[in-house]
């Protein structure tokens, strides 16, 4: 059994973390790629119900809140754990980091209107928790489902 629990230890470190494909998604695209990333976290609505404040203590539910936007190259990112680490250097506490990239044209990256349009459309998307098409990882890493 102790060798079993071992194999499956060996097999999730092997696989690939959400961040680890999300990188390597965009550096196999033909045209230069920027990673946009929208940190956020999850508060109670003022207006919360009983069933609503029962659901946020238990660590669902609640309103998503954009706290701050970057975007990145990929020769900027190293890690998750280093991503992490400078966003809560720079930033406030967060929950919750969306990320999604954006795409050069001609072997040039994108321009800088391109992304920041990209960026506060990302923001907007969050705030409103239209977020589907876009990776949600949790602080730890960990890929988020939002239903």
């Amino acid at each position: 059994m102790a060798d079993g629990s071992a194999a499956g230890t060996m097999l999730r470190m092997n696989t690939p973390s959400g961040f680890e494909q999300l990188v390597a998604a965009a550096a196999a695209q033909s045209e230069p790629q920027v990673l946009l990333f929208v940190f956020a976290d999850s508060q109670l609505p003022s207006d919360a119900t009983p069933a609503q404040r029962e659901t946020f203590e238990q660590g669902t539910g609640g309103e998503l809140t954009p706290l701050m936007c970057v975007e990145k190259e990929l020769a900027e990112l190293t890690s998750f754990d280093a991503l992490v680490s400078e966003s809560r250097a720079v930033g406030p506490p967060w929950q919750i980091v969306f990320a999604a990239g954006v795409s050069g044209s001609h072997g040039r990256p994108p321009s800088g209107a391109v992304v920041e349009q990209a960026l506060n459309t990302m923001v907007e998307r969050v705030r409103q928790g239209a977020v589907h098409g876009l990776l949600a990882l949790s602080a730890r890493g960990d890929v988020l489902s939002f239903s």
